[in-house]
């Protein structure tokens, strides 16, 4: 969990619950108008200092303040338009995943904070309701999806419930002695079986009596001022101002240039017939099948020498890079089901690596981090990925605390936006070599991130059905996301081809001169930036090259 604070001060937020999404965003008409009247309020104190009298690093943090604290007040004329309950981020979703993987469960204070919050869960559900009531209703297949979810979140035993047996876990690493664990599982039980399961039944009942009324259109068209809300959305999570027709036309002519690719590499591989998705699928099977006996130890061997490799190599194009150094570790058993790979930072004081996890539950030939995508994921979520730019920016002596912490949330278009240009970096720079089908699951990789282009605006802009979606080539539970969540599948691939126009930009104006190392430098060491902030950074990265050369 990032906190922010330490002590008591952090002690008291860790007590209290708020409405809030993945990206720190609130939910709800209420919440979200609460956290814009506090936008609009340090809107006014930050206009009260003088950029021209703030030094470089202070006119970036004075753009991020102001970038943030505008998109509050945006996303809060559209709040109404966010479902509050839906299978992929909503309350109950938010809330359950917060508690379970987030809550910090160190100590003992941890531990009764942690309870202090799950006895809060209810009223949080039940102030979604009372929203819910009077908001726009999500398509048929939502509601049914969010049903069915709400129903098995509530099912079994309160001592089986997840609230319950993440608590039940960590009492003993806690260092809460034997003879009063019962008790505190006995209280969290208690709090499941009378509060938060009445809570989700009332969620239950709720969806069930929106279901007779709702329709299967699946885009926000079909929402008060849905063009703008959908414009706003795309703005929020790309950091730019591209139109919905300028997302699909770029996501076409990625797919079209991708797939091209992707048939050459196919052919040299000697697989000639079919469509692009049905010979990755035969290839894939072939390397599933070629797996005898439980090949988790060496999957996680074998992850950690790509990484190792990934770590030799990334010294020729990055001269800044992270003290700290990355690992990758098999995912928890008791969130392996449902997790996909993932990053997390290391420890600030040194004590841990950053880990690349790995869920190893599932080793099906369509598991994009163990099939033919294991070494572009691996570039993802750990060197030159996320490892790079989240160790950076937390080891950084020059960033202020708040963008090291990432206070105002975390953007999605350069986060993700990096990771993809990891894994180009590491196509364009051959890190794959003889391997072709290592470099067609990169090929593969960002053929779905250019597919979410066209999908993402098809279904919000361009009146497409939730088949149509399928239909193109992906998944149901990707295209159910990208229904509830719109704009923010399309931050990953914009994100990238913006980081690369900077680069190009950099190249043409410095010549001869231009360092990859030095660019990457200027992208990273400001931490976790808005595109268009970052895009202001280069630019005086370049005058300051230039200037220094002349």
């Amino acid at each position: 969990m990032m906190q922010y604070f330490e002590g008591t001060e952090q002690d008291a937020i860790d007590r209290r619950l708020a409405l809030a999404g993945p990206y720190g965003d609130a939910i709800g008409r209420e919440a979200a108008r609460a956290k814009a009247t506090l936008a609009r309020r340090g809107l006014e104190e930050l206009a009260s200092f003088r950029r021209d009298d703030l030094d470089a690093g202070r006119r970036v943090s004075a753009a991020v303040i102001e970038r943030r604290l505008r998109d509050a007040i945006a996303n809060a004329a559209y709040a109404a338009n966010r479902p509050i309950f839906n299978q992929f981020n909503g309350l109950h979703v938010t809330l359950a995943t917060f508690l379970t993987t987030l809550q910090p469960l160190r100590n003992r204070r941890d531990v009764e904070n942690y309870l202090e919050r799950l006895a809060q869960v209810a009223e949080c559900l039940g102030r979604g309701i009372a929203e819910a009531e009077t908001a726009p209703i999500a398509p048929r297949f939502i509601l049914e999806r969010t049903i069915a979810q709400v129903e098995k979140m509530a099912a079994g035993a309160p001592r089986e419930h997840a609230f319950v047996t993440t608590i039940e876990r960590a009492l003993p690493s806690a260092g809460v002695p034997p003879g009063e664990r019962e008790a505190l599982v006995a209280r969290a039980a208690d709090l499941v079986a009378s509060e938060v399961v009445p809570a989700l039944a009332r969620i239950r009942v709720l969806l069930e009596g929106q279901v007779a009324r709702a329709t299967d259109e699946a885009g926000v068209s079909r929402l008060p001022d849905g063009a703008a809300f959908y414009a706003q959305q795309l703005a929020y999570f790309t950091g730019s101002l591209k139109t919905p027709q300028d997302v699909h036309e770029i996501g076409l002519r990625e797919v079209a240039r991708i797939e091209a690719e992707m048939d050459a590499v196919l052919r040299r591989l000697g697989h000639a017939e079919g469509s692009i998705k049905e010979r990755v699928a035969r290839l894939n099977g072939g390397l599933s099948e070629r797996r005898v006996g439980d090949v988790r130890p060496a999957i996680v061997s074998e992850l950690r020498a790509i990484v190792a490799d990934a770590v030799r190599r990334s010294s020729s194009v990055f001269a800044l890079r992270p003290v700290a150094r990355v690992t990758v570790e098999r995912e928890p058993a008791h969130s392996e089901a449902t997790a996909a790979a993932h990053y997390t930072v290391p420890a600030a004081d040194g004590s841990k690596p950053g880990i690349y996890w790995v869920p190893l539950a599932d080793l099906g030939p369509s598991v994009p981090w163990l099939g033919i995508g294991m070494k572009s994921t691996a570039y993802h979520e750990a060197v030159p990925g996320h490892h790079f730019q989240l160790a950076i920016e937390q080891e950084s002596p020059a960033l202020p605390h708040f963008r090291k912490r990432m206070a105002f949330g975390y953007d999605a278009s350069f986060g993700e936006g990096w990771a993809l240009y990891a894994e180009h970096l590491a196509a364009e720079f051959d890190w794959y070599g003889d391997d072709l089908v290592g470099r067609l699951g990169y090929l593969e990789m960002q053929l779905f991130r250019a597919r979410r282009l066209v999908v993402d605006t098809g279904l919000h802009a361009f009146g497409w059905t939730r088949r149509q979606a399928i239909d193109y080539g992906l998944s149901v539970p990707e295209v159910e996301r990208y229904v509830v969540w719109p704009g923010q599948a399309c931050a990953y691939m914009l994100g990238q081809l913006r980081i690369l126009e900077m680069r190009e930009r950099a190249r043409a104006a410095l010549g001869k001169r231009f360092s990859l190392a030095a660019f990457h430098e200027a992208v990273l060491k400001n931490g976790t930036l808005p595109l268009d902030v970052l895009a202001t950074v280069v630019d005086d990265w370049i005058e300051r090259s230039t200037q220094q050369r002349l």
